[in-house]
């Protein structure tokens, strides 16, 4: 049986710019597209989007639910001395990501 690690990233809330990409819609699309690219050269394989709740403080005393937006990733694990090769072993996880900005949506 295969272990993965996972690794959960801010979904993209804003899209990219580019030539040719002029709708929001397009760009949008565009922003969710280099982001699965970017993990997928660096070995992680897509598994879902979820929009999980976070409670956040408000001011001293009260606080309240933050909706965000994850994009969860995994890629198996090798465990040093078995014989079990993936193609994620030749595929490191090289390149730094830029943070994303989250998904907010405050509700009371």
């Amino acid at each position: 049986m295969p272990l993965y690690e996972y690794k959960v990233l801010p979904a993209p809330t804003r899209g990219r710019k580019a030539p040719g990409v002029k709708t929001p819609e397009a760009r949008f699309a565009l922003g969710v597209e280099d982001l699965l690219n970017d993990m997928g050269r660096a070995g992680w394989e897509y598994l879902r989007t979820d929009i999980l709740p976070s409670e956040e403080r408000q001011g001293l005393t009260s606080t309240h639910t933050v909706y965000r937006s994850v994009a969860v990733f995994r890629r198996e694990v090798v465990i040093p001395g078995t014989t079990q090769t993936t193609a994620t072993d030749t595929a490191p996880d090289t390149a730094p990501l830029t943070p994303r900005s989250p998904d907010v949506i405050e509700t009371d």
